[in-house]
Parts: C-alpha cells; sequence; structure tokens
C-alpha cells in the first residue's frame, strides 16, 4: 500500500501479479476496517461497515489462506537457507523461524476467514443496503440506528470479536508483506522527460519514492519481467514535469 510519509516523501507501490494485487488490496481493507473500528458517528458506522463488506467481498474471491500459507513456508525455506552462510545472525533467523511456524499454526487452525463477518445479522443486513446510494439512511436501516445509539461498550464488544477473527489473516498478511518489502532497498535513479523503464527477474512489487517537494506522482505499468514509470504533474493540463528528475526505486 502507498504510505503517507511525514519526512517530505511518499512511497507508491505496484504489484507485479495478481497475487500481490490481491494482498496489497486485502491489507488497505483490514487497515480501514481497524481503523474504522472506533465508531463516534452514524456517518462513521456506516464507512465501517462498508470497509466490511469490502473485505468479505476479497475473502470470497480466492484462496487466501492457502497461498498465505505456500508463502510462509517459502519464507521459511529461504532462512533455513541463509542460515547456512557465512557469518549468519543465527539467533535472528532462529527467531523469524520460529515467528513464521506460529503464524502458520495460527492461519492453519483459524475457521474460514470472514465467516463470522459473514454470518453476523447488523453486517449482513448493511451489506443489503450498500449497492443502494444513500441506501443506509436512519429510515431504511432502524436496526442499524438503533445498534448505533447502543451503549458503547455493547458495540465495542462486537466490534472486537469481529477482529479477533480477522486477528490470523492480518498478522499473517502484515508478516509476508513486511518480508517482501525488506527484500528490496531503495537505489537513486533518474528519469528522463517523465519517463523510466527497466526489467526485473523474480521480483513481486516496485516501490517507487518521491519527494512532495513537486506535485508529481508515478503512473507504473508492468508485469513479471518488465515495467515502465511515467511521472505526471497532479495538474495535468498546466503542470509541468522536468527534464530530468530524480526518484528512488526499490524492486522486491
Amino acid at each position: 500500500m502507498s504510505e503517507l510519509n511525514t519526512a517530505n516523501f511518499v512511497t507508491y507501490e505496484y504489484p507485479l501479479n495478481e497475487k500481490i494485487r490481491s494482498w496489497l488490496r486485502l491489507e488497505t481493507l483490514l487497515q480501514q476496517v481497524y481503523e474504522l473500528s472506533h465508531i463516534t458517528s452514524y456517518t462513521s458506522g456506516v464507512a465501517f461497515f462498508r470497509s466490511v463488506s469490502e473485505l468479505i467481498e476479497i475473502l470470497d474471491r480466492g484462496e487466501v489462506r492457502t497461498d498465505l500459507i505456500k508463502e510462509l513456508e517459502k519464507h521459511r525455506k529461504r532462512l533455513a537457507t541463509w542460515a547456512d552462510a557465512p557469518n549468519a545472525d543465527n539467533q535472528l533467523i532462529s527467531s523469524l523461524l520460529n515467528d513464521l511456524s506460529i503464524k502458520t499454526a495460527n492461519i492453519t487452525s483459524a475457521p474460514r476467514f470472514g465467516q463470522q463477518l459473514r454470518n453476523d445479522k447488523i453486517i449482513s443486513m448493511v451489506r443489503q443496503r450498500l449497492s443502494i446510494p444513500g441506501g443506509c439512511c436512519s429510515f431504511d436501516l432502524p436496526t442499524l440506528q438503533l445498534w448505533l445509539n447502543m451503549p458503547q461498550e455493547q458495540r465495542d464488544r462486537a466490534i472486537n470479536e469481529w477482529l479477533k477473527s480477522l486477528a490470523p489473516l492480518k498478522d499473517t498478511l502484515d508478516t509476508i508483506l513486511h518480508l517482501l518489502r525488506q527484500a528490496g532497498s531503495f537505489e537513486a535513479k533518474e528519469c528522463h522527460n517523465g519517463f523510466y523503464q527497466d526489467s526485473v527477474e523474480d521480483k513481486e512489487l516496485l516501490r517507487v519514492r518521491l519527494s512532495t517537494d513537486k506535485p508529481i506522482f508515478p503512473q507504473i505499468s508492468g508485469h513479471k519481467t518488465r515495467f515502465a514509470i511515467r511521472f505526471l504533474h497532479i495538474d495535468s493540463e498546466n503542470g509541468i514535469v522536468p527534464a530530468m528528475m530524480n526518484f528512488e526505486l526499490s524492486c522486491c
């Protein structure tokens, strides 16, 4: 997911395969669900349930659990190989291997992802109205209006149970995407006339870091082995992209 950076830089990410594309979308929705879980108004409540609904849709599309377990095993094998390298930090590697084993056990034994959300009557009721513009008005969903006006402690208990059911998924996904991002390091690059292209091998994620001094963003396209980056001004009609511009790139 793109990051908001307080150090005058912003990081943009682009997936090079469908698996990473799905995981980044899943990460974004999980972050939204957790950040919106402290409901303070009817509006924030509807925003929370909308994110929950989109999360359920993502989880219904594929074998998320199977793919995550395979990825954990891939990282476990890679770490085990590194343990045999000269000057390897075996204590750190052992700690990481133990963490991966715990994550694998937790995600394997967890109930079907999102099942508790699917079965909840309030969530199901709201999901039926979300496809209708303005369909979550209080006169359409008096049950939701009542629920949102129940004591905070009662609502918090329900929300905490929902989040608890998502914890194995979120913990595993956070770990995998952290390891993926750490697999690459940023290198200084320069583009000419707002364009840069290159080839990659066995990479899954591109990360572009730009200074916010200029209102310029990257438009990235690519797949598997090749990619191209076109830098565009946020003012598409009047903005000017410098003839030569520096940026940082990480291929993970």
